[in-house]
């Protein structure tokens, strides 16, 4: 989604119930506490997509990660915004996505409750130039050996929440 513009984010209390909404620079801000989707894409062989994020992204630029995701909208439903960001960031659409466990994230940064998927893909990949600078897919074990070395700086929310699945791929 073009950062630019300043959308309006739902925001949540720790029961993860909506309790009203902001634009995204007062959630970033102030850290508001909002809801957010992650989805693990892994192609037929089983190697996980990563990239690198731009380094203009509002929250951790530049920084790997090996989900595709973003911030639900104020009235947005989470699985539609999972949909929405997993084809604006990589260019995926009409694949079956498998629900994860749920999680919630909490830093200076951000703080988050988090709706997470996996999905298997076989097609291109579309890098949306404004979020995504670089990508490649790796093994699950090439993936956690980058996770275990300090020259690849990781997403720290994804690696909190998503840590022990990769691992249980590798």
């Amino acid at each position: 989604m073009d950062e630019q513009v300043d959308e309006l984010v739902a925001l949540l209390d720790d029961g993860n119930r909506i309790i009203g909404s902001a634009p995204r620079s007062v959630m970033r801000r102030d850290n508001l506490r909002h809801s957010a989707t992650g989805v693990v894409v892994r192609n037929p062989a089983g190697d996980i997509y990563v990239h690198r994020r731009t380094p203009t992204k509002d929250v951790y630029p530049g920084r790997y990660d090996f989900t595709a995701g973003g911030v639900v909208a104020a009235g947005e439903e989470p699985f539609h915004a999972v949909v929405r960001e997993l084809d604006e960031e990589l260019g995926i659409t009409g694949t079956e996505l498998t629900r994860l466990p749920e999680g919630d994230y909490a830093d200076e940064n951000t703080r988050y409750h988090a709706y997470l998927y996996t999905c298997v893909w076989d097609g291109p990949v579309r890098h949306q130039p404004e979020e995504v600078a670089w990508g490649a897919w790796m093994s699950p074990s090439e993936l956690v050996a980058k996770l275990d070395d300090p020259e690849w700086s990781f997403m720290p929310d994804t690696v909190c929440l998503l840590d022990a699945y990769v691992r249980s791929l590798a």
